[in-house]
């Protein structure tokens, strides 16, 4: 016959110097709120607060749907880099480049020799070069970062200056118009009232978000950036998972670079100036760790509409850009904590 089980107590543990309180069960809302929930829950409530303040502020036209239409497709070129930005960061890198690869992609798709090609087959050649100058840059930051082992601050940040004065030699710092009427018409259009440009974002983020949880590719992103070694001796090729990383980013900015010369209609070498530290810090704020191994695309998505919202309420109420830059600063530090606060692990109070 079996030893009669004897019951044990639910809420002490015995240890050397006595009998402590074992952990008391963790509610199911905290649970909850120490998961990517919570982690976005912060940003939501700081998104409302600034729609809220607009709302009064500016009174009807804020809250009108051509205003919010405005607001997204303000929010939809940074948005396409942050997400590539995402990545990169959760890996525990940084891009300082892209804003100035999408100034050169710009520029090298509104060639007059690229025009001229896209004239003899389609204007989407614009688009396809765009793309490639992107990826071929960020392909030259990864390859530099990953098998040269140069630290990314830095061969990013020569990339950010050398894209940057290439791209002003071969514009020879002149602005390039784009003359196919095919590519503006496209680029200004919409489907269902909404511009293409949104589309683009949307389009974007849903993908971001598909590749960050449902592939292996997002697992491994996740893996390196909590710890390279571990995540090499799992089988993880970090070298070339690092190299296409980059590649993303610079495929973003290429893609950035295509909306741009759509909303302007034209390429020149001062596109994307600083855009790389409004995708940093709407990554940051979305709730991404900068030293890696933590963020949601969904969180980067409500950083970037944060910032895009914030600006439209500065422009309504006709406020100075000193003003809008303490106000920034204050929404910035108040959605920082209210993601620590609702994304502190279960049993901490």
């Amino acid at each position: 016959m079996s030893e009669p089980t004897t019951p044990t107590r639910a809420r002490t543990v015995p240890t050397e110097t006595g009998v402590t309180p074992a952990p008391e069960a963790v509610p199911a809302w905290r649970r909850l709120l120490s998961g990517s929930a919570g982690r976005n829950l912060g940003l939501v409530v700081a998104l409302l607060l600034i729609v809220v303040i607009g709302a009064v502020t500016a009174q009807g036209s804020f809250t009108s749907l051509d205003n919010m239409l405005v607001i997204l497709r303000q929010a939809s070129i940074i948005g396409v880099i942050a997400i590539g930005m995402t990545f990169v960061i959760i890996a525990g890198g940084i891009d300082l480049s892209v804003g100035s690869v999408m100034g050169l992609a710009s520029v090298v798709a509104t060639l007059a020799a690229v025009q001229d090609l896209a004239d003899s087959l389609h204007w989407s050649m614009m688009i396809v070069i765009a793309l490639a100058v992107g990826v071929g840059a960020g392909l030259i930051n990864g390859i530099v970062i990953a098998y040269g082992n140069v630290v990314a601050f830095m061969a990013t940040l020569a990339m950010l200056v050398g894209a940057r004065g290439l791209a002003e030699i071969l514009a020879e710092r002149r602005t390039l118009v784009v003359q196919d009427r095919g590519f503006i018409t496209f680029m200004n259009g919409d489907i269902l009232g909404v511009d293409i440009l949104i589309w683009i974002f949307a389009i974007v983020a849903a993908l971001g978000w598909v590749l960050l949880n449902r592939t292996t590719f997002g697992r491994r992103t996740v893996a390196v950036g909590g710890n390279r070694e571990a995540a090499r001796l799992a089988g993880i090729n970090v070298k070339r998972h690092t190299m296409l990383l980059y590649a993303l980013t610079g495929l973003c900015s290429g893609i950035a670079a295509v909306m741009i010369l759509g909303r302007t209609t034209a390429g020149t070498s001062t596109h994307g100036t600083l855009v790389e530290l409004d995708a940093i810090a709407a990554v940051v704020v979305g709730g991404t760790l900068l030293i890696g191994g933590r963020g949601t695309v969904t969180g980067t998505v409500f950083g970037v509409l944060i910032f895009a919202t914030l600006s439209n309420v500065f422009v309504q109420n006709n406020l100075s850009s000193s003003v809008q830059a303490v106000a920034k600063g204050v929404i910035i530090v108040v959605a920082v904590l209210l993601q620590q606060r609702f994304s502190r692990p279960p049993g901490r109070g």
